[in-house]
């Protein structure tokens, strides 16, 4: 295995240092590619640095870019999915259930504030982000803790929109459209409308976006009407209503110091007509069973005021208080004996599923955040220093319906201390490298986990008892950048990333995460349980968590890559190797979270190339694998499964073209590779997707058309498939038709 991984390193620098494969900036309205180099990002070091001195695989996804994927649709998910070569394909779902950066997780940033519930890992914040408020994006692969827990794969930070021009009037921007299945366009017909007012007068500027998208019956590409809930409990794509409503306000208080207050509130309701049959493939509604549940629901709202000063005496200030105040509802879903095998007990072994197996998630957190980013001049050159302190507080719970809890409180405060250094040994030459201090005082609560049914077997409650604990993390990162030659530049580096132990996760299922638990919970008590894990004493019908002593997972990515950009083309490519000793995996199969060893590695690229004034060529490729540790030996010996590397082949191919009569014209093609490497995991098929686009301007405005799966080919969805390990189908061919004017 290690020979192996050598040979496969040594194979992928190899490719690095032959290949120059990337996309670059726009030139013209046909093309929606993210710019790579030549640019100054935020993200990366906490600081103002040119992307040339970042040591891995970095992003900027400008306005034009999101443009193009707004004339498709409101999804940041998909926009992802479609230029990062990175992260995986869209599950085409609400949740971001199986969707992953580099097989790990993503940080999910707004102007710099994390969005992830650290406490409680559910995946359902990518896609409630408005792409109308945002006016660039910035993806930095590979892990990253410089903002805390949650870059083990990387970070993506949505940058929202300022006001306008100073001395101009209010800008006023409609944008309006419409999505349909072919399939039944009256039945699938989908409006989306978003209204932007942004301007800058004096000293004061503002922008306020207020969107509404709307979703009705969606479809596969064998004309099947696709299901609401296709990944249990986690809800899905129709009868939608989702609203955002964003607010930025900033004032310069001179011309150093400026003072910014931003608010964001998410609300989402979905309502499904039916439950889901998992018996049959795909997965399909069962119309005979309507939906007996409350909606889906979110109900979140985020409030950041910063303070900036770019002549303070150590450098450039900011200062930042954030609180997220999340609450989200997910689905309601019955006992299954393929799928959902564990349910909470409603009494009734004919009807085992409890009115309250429906769950609420409550989640706070308050962040203070102090950045200086100094400069400096070091062995006669100027370096720059990012450094700076953060205080968190972190309140999570989640209750069943009825206000049960259901996985024990949680509440956690941390204080951590960061600093980042640039420094140019030569003109060619700049090193970077960091180091974060965390310190946690977490306090898992207790509870009661009510009485279950798994599989038939009716399991009692269990007492959970929780304990007080404290625990740091220090995590670090060194890498370079060389200039080869003018235009060409090599990378590379180590960095640590982490994120926290899910304990809300494995406290739900008390009594059933290991033979260890189930013995002391139930043993020789509950006669099939000691039969099935072979206890040899008497339940306690309790558990103490007293000593779970969760420290976080801590992961290190290698990466390697080289970057080019001469004029009419330019590109990225890097390889990269990632490892943790405790990585988190959930197995579908047993429903199960567990702990091991594991391992990751791929390859990314992308490219340009301008064939003429009015053609470019692009394309795009992504490819990882991993194994983990199945048995604690210290050796990976079994394929990660398929909801952490779905699809692991990814190769995308386009063309765009701006006409003489003022149409811009895109195609695409997209190619997902298939995976049958997972134990007891369904085979992933491989598929090849064809989407089309134009637009004109028409009037004041700009008209748009977009057609996604063209000719409505019949495919699996790797993503949404792995989450629940059943058969799911992807969308079938969709048409949107928008148009967008300011004045």
């Amino acid at each position: 295995m290690r020979l192996r991984h050598k040979f496969l390193a040594g194979l992928l620098l190899s490719t690095c240092l032959q290949t120059g494969f990337a996309m670059a900036q726009q030139t013209d309205a046909g093309k929606d590619e993210p710019v790579l180099l030549d640019t100054i990002v935020l993200t990366a070091n906490r600081g103002e640095r040119p992307v040339s001195a970042i040591p891995g695989a970095v992003q900027v996804i400008d306005d034009l870019a999101i443009q193009g994927q707004l004339q498709r649709s409101n999804s940041a998910t998909d926009l992802l999915a479609r230029v990062v070569p990175g992260f995986s394909f869209s599950n085409q779902t609400l949740s971001g259930a199986s969707e992953t950066f580099r097989g790990r997780g993503l940080l999910i940033q707004v102007d710099g504030v994390p969005r992830n519930t650290p406490l409680r890992d559910v995946a359902r914040t990518l896609s409630l982000i408005d792409l109308n408020s945002v006016e660039r994006i910035e993806v930095v692969g590979g892990a990253s803790s410089i903002y805390g827990a949650g870059g083990t794969g990387g970070v993506v930070n949505f940058i929202t929109r300022k006001g306008a021009e100073d001395g101009a009037g209010p800008r006023v921007t409609v944008d309006m459209r419409a999505r349909a299945f072919t399939e039944d366009v009256g039945g699938s017909i989908a409006p989306g409308l978003s209204v932007t007012v942004d301007q800058k007068t004096g000293a004061f500027d503002y922008a306020f976006t207020l969107s509404h998208d709307r979703s009705r019956e969606t479809y596969d590409g064998g004309g099947r009407l696709l299901p609401s809930d296709p990944m249990l409990g986690q809800g899905g794509g129709d009868f939608t209503n989702s609203t955002n409503a964003t607010l930025r306000l900033g004032y310069d208080l001179d011309a150093a110091r400026r003072l910014e207050l931003s608010f964001d509130a998410v609300r989402m309701d979905q309502k499904p007509r039916y439950f889901t049959d998992y018996t049959i493939s795909p997965v399909s509604p069962d119309t005979d069973l309507p939906y007996a549940g409350k909606s889906i629901a979110e109900d979140s709202k985020y409030l950041t005021l910063r303070y900036t000063d770019s002549d303070f005496a150590l450098g450039k200030l900011s200062v930042s208080l954030s609180r997220n105040d999340v609450y989200k509802r997910f689905a309601f879903n019955i006992f299954d004996p393929y799928v959902n095998t564990l349910v909470y007990y409603s009494g009734n072994p004919a009807s085992p599923t409890a009115d309250f197996n429906q769950s609420e998630l409550d989640s706070t957190r308050d962040l203070l955040s102090v950045t200086i980013d100094s400069p400096l001049t070091l062995f006669g050159r100027e370096a720059g220093l990012s450094w700076g302190i953060e205080f968190g507080n972190d309140r999570t719970s989640q209750q069943g319906i009825n206000g049960a809890a259901i996985a024990t409180p949680l509440k956690n405060r941390s204080e951590s201390a960061f600093a980042q250094l640039t420094l140019p040994v030569t003109d060619k030459l700049v090193l970077s490298g960091g180091l974060r201090y965390d310190r946690f005082n977490l306090t898992v609560g207790d509870f009661t986990r009510p009485a279950a049914y798994y599989s038939g077997l009716v399991l009692t409650p269990v007492a959970v008892t929780g304990g007080d604990f404290s625990f740091d993390e220090i995590t670090g990162n060194i890498g370079f950048t060389y200039d080869i030659m003018a235009n060409t530049q090599v990378f590379g580096g180590w960095s640590q990333g982490y994120s926290l132990t899910d304990i809300g996760s494995f406290t739900r299922r008390a009594g059933l995460n290991s033979r260890a638990e189930a013995c002391q919970a139930y043993g020789t008590s509950n006669p099939y349980v000691a039969y099935l894990y072979g206890c040899t004493t008497p339940g306690t019908f309790a558990l103490s968590y007293a000593d779970i002593a969760p420290k976080p997972q801590v992961v290190d990515t290698y990466e390697i890559g080289l970057r080019h950009d001469a004029g009419n083309w330019n590109g990225q490519v890097s390889a990269f190797y990632s490892t943790s000793d405790e990585g988190v995996n959930f197995d579908p199969v047993t429903n199960r979270v567990s702990q091991q060893r594991e391992e990751i590695w791929g390859i990314e690229a992308q490219g340009l190339w301008m064939v003429g004034a009015a053609t470019t060529l692009d394309g795009a490729i992504g490819w990882r694998e991993g194994r983990y540790d199945t048995d604690g030996d210290g050796n990976v010996d079994a394929w990660i499964g398929n909801n952490r590397i779905g699809a692991p082949l990814r190769l995308t191919a386009g063309i765009s073209h701006g006409f003489a009569n003022g149409w811009n014209a895109r195609g695409e093609v997209v190619y997902l590779g298939g995976r049958d490497k997972a134990v007891g995991q369904v085979e992933l098929d491989s598929v090849a997707l064809v989407n089309v686009s134009a637009s004109r301007q028409i009037g004041p405005g700009q008209f748009s058309v977009a057609v996604e799966n063209l000719f409505d080919t019949d495919y699996m969805n790797p993503t949404a498939t792995a989450t629940r390990n059943a058969e799911t189908s992807g969308w079938g061919r969709t048409v949107t038709v928008g148009y967008r004017v300011s004045f």
